[in-house]
């Protein structure tokens, strides 16, 4: 579901949103002996004005007696990153850094019953499978006995959002002629990630002198 309701401000539609196109993250929480945490997909919906996260763990993950209604749990949601080397830059002395996308989405953890397994699987892969060009495999398609025993060893989980935090350092500050520079090395490079980076520093500035086609 699209999140893009008028209660949202514009920061956090495009937090939710960049989080719901990524739809995997890390889940963190903590309990009496320290951090606690899982790499986990999601679903991301709106419901009575709230962002809603849900998310399942296996019955025996410790983060399932955590999710108790009063607990806050934060949803870590990393995108591309890349190291930026000294030299990349036009100008001279600058620091070498790294450039990312994140969103933290928290809030408190409830527990779902288990009569909501199902529908969180179904919701889960149509997000999922929308993303590959084929016909979607669905729950339904899987061998009824199997299926029941594979949703009745998860416990779903909704974190009721109400802390939205996007984070994103693509050379913001940078001058234009730093801004291309950098924009120009994460184009040419054949690392994971870089592309993608390179396009939306050119959209952020658009009409400057790339080497982006």
């Amino acid at each position: 579901m699209h999140i893009l309701r008028p209660q949202f401000r514009i920061e956090e539609q495009r937090a939710l949103e960049f989080a719901r196109r990524r739809g995997f993250g890390v889940i963190v929480t903590a309990d009496a002996t320290g951090p606690r945490a899982s790499h986990v997909p999601f679903v991301l919906s709106e419901r009575d004005g709230h962002a809603i996260v849900q998310i399942h763990f296996t019955a025996r993950n410790p983060l399932v007696e955590l999710a108790d209604g009063v607990r806050r749990f934060l949803l870590i949601v990393a995108g591309d990153d890349a190291y930026i080397s000294n030299d990349w830059y036009a100008s001279p002395d600058n620091v070498s850094t790294w450039l990312y996308e994140a969103v933290h989405l928290s809030g408190v953890a409830h527990l779902r019953g288990h009569e909501e397994n199902r529908g969180h699987g179904d919701a889960l892969l149509a997000v999922a499978e929308s993303r590959l060009p084929k016909e979607p495999w669905t729950l339904a398609q899987m061998e009824p006995g199997k299926r029941e025993s594979m949703l009745a060893a998860i416990r779903v989980a909704e974190i009721v959002v109400d802390q939205i935090e996007g984070q994103a350092k693509l050379n913001q500050h940078k001058s234009d002629a730093d801004h291309v520079a950098v924009a120009n090395q994460l184009a040419r490079s054949e690392e994971t990630g870089h592309r993608p980076l390179a396009r939306k520093m050119q959209a952020l500035r658009p009409g400057l002198g790339y080497d982006i086609s």
